[in-house]
C-alpha cells in the first residue's frame, strides 16, 4: 500500500503569476481614470489583440502625468524584485535593471475584450486594473484568461484524469484571474494571454506594460 505521507513531489518548469496591490490605489486610480478616459475622448487609438473597445498608442508617459510616473516607477520596481541574474560563481543576485519598457491603457465596455496573444520580444509583461469596472458582481466576464503553454497535450488522451497534484489540475486547459482595481499583475511575456468579453455596465479601465532587460534592449 502506497503511503501518501512518504510522497515527493517537485513541480518542475513552473511559470510564475505574480500580483500586488498598489499601496495608494484609490489616488492612483482617480488620477489614471481622469487622464485615460480624457484621451480616449481626444485620441482613436490604435487596434491589435483588442475586440472593439479602445486602446491608446504605447506612449502611456507622455499624457499620464504623475499617476502615470507612479505607476510605471511601481512596475519598474516590482519586475526588478521578480527577478535576478544568474552569476555562475555566486549564482542568483539581485536585479537592479534599468529595463526598458513600453506602456498603453485599455478601455473595454459592454461586450469587448481582447483576442489571445503573447508580446515577442520582452521579458515580462504586466497589466495594472484602474477600474475593474466589476460592481462587485460576478458572472460580468472580464476575466484575464492564460492558456497552458504546453497546449492541450495533458488532457489529450483522456480529458477526465487529473494529475492528483496541487496546481496540476489545469494542465492542458486555462486559468482565470478576476480583475481587481488597484492590483498589479505580472507574468512572462511569452504566456497566450486574453481577455473574456466585458459584461460589465460601467467602463474597464486598465494600463498593460511590457519589460524588456537591458541586456536584450
Amino acid at each position: 500500500m502506497v503511503n501518501s505521507d512518504a510522497i515527493q513531489v517537485s513541480n518542475i518548469f513552473p511559470t510564475p503569476l505574480a500580483s500586488i496591490e498598489h499601496p495608494d490605489a484609490s489616488r492612483l486610480n482617480r488620477d489614471l481614470t481622469t487622464a485615460i478616459l480624457a484621451r480616449e475622448a481626444a485620441d482613436p487609438g490604435v487596434r491589435h489583440s483588442n475586440q472593439g473597445g479602445w486602446q491608446s498608442q504605447d506612449d502611456f508617459l507622455d499624457w499620464s502625468g504623475e499617476a502615470g510616473a507612479d505607476l510605471v516607477a511601481f512596475a519598474l520596481a516590482f519586475a526588478n524584485r521578480m527577478s535576478a541574474i544568474w552569476h555562475p560563481q555566486q549564482g542568483l543576485l539581485e536585479a537592479n535593471l534599468d529595463w526598458a519598457f513600453n506602456a498603453w491603457a485599455n478601455v473595454n465596455r459592454h461586450g469587448q475584450g481582447n483576442i489571445g496573444h503573447a508580446h515577442p520580444g520582452c521579458y515580462w509583461s504586466a497589466v495594472y486594473w484602474v477600474d475593474d469596472g466589476m460592481d462587485d458582481a460576478e458572472g460580468l466576464g472580464g476575466e484575464l484568461e492564460f492558456l497552458d503553454p504546453r497546449g492541450s497535450m495533458p488532457i489529450m488522451l483522456t480529458p477526465a484524469i487529473k494529475m492528483r497534484i496541487e496546481g496540476c489540475l489545469l494542465a492542458g486547459l486555462k486559468h482565470q484571474v478576476r480583475p481587481s482595481s488597484g492590483t498589479l499583475l505580472m507574468f512572462p511575456s511569452w504566456l497566450i494571454h486574453a481577455v473574456n468579453i466585458f459584461e460589465g455596465k460601467r467602463p474597464r479601465i486598465s494600463v498593460a506594460i511590457n519589460f524588456v532587460p537591458p541586456l536584450a534592449a
